[in-house]
């Protein structure tokens, strides 16, 4: 069974910088995309920043958000730079078989971790 486990959320203030972890367990292959989603109060959950062999990125984070992996640790991370009140959030990471963001094509999800961040 596929688990996701995320850390590093947390309250910060504007300007701050967070990084995110997610553990996979209960896989042997990495030969899977991974990427980190978003939902604010009130909003649609959208896509942050994914990695298969490359990163890739939604609108929310280009420029100031950075996705990496260390497939030895199958753990992803999310290195968030410059935060903003608008960026809190619970983050989410999620695996799929292929690079997508769309949330639909994702299979395993993990718990979430909040990121508040005061102005």
């Amino acid at each position: 069974q596929v688990q996701l486990v995320e850390s590093g959320g947390g309250l910060v203030q504007a300007g701050d910088s967070l990084r995110l972890s997610c553990v996979v367990s209960g896989r042997t292959s990495v030969n899977y995309n991974m990427a980190w989603f978003r939902q604010a109060p009130g909003k649609e959950r959208e896509f942050v920043a994914g990695i298969l062999w490359n990163p890739y990125y939604g609108d929310s984070g280009e420029g100031r958000f950075t996705v990496s992996r260390d497939t030895a640790k199958h753990t992803t991370y999310l290195q968030m730079n410059s935060l903003k009140p608008e960026d809190t959030a619970i983050y989410t990471c999620a695996t799929s078989p292929h690079a997508s963001r769309t949330a639909t094509e994702y299979n395993s999800w993990g718990q979430g971790t909040q990121v508040t961040v005061s102005s």
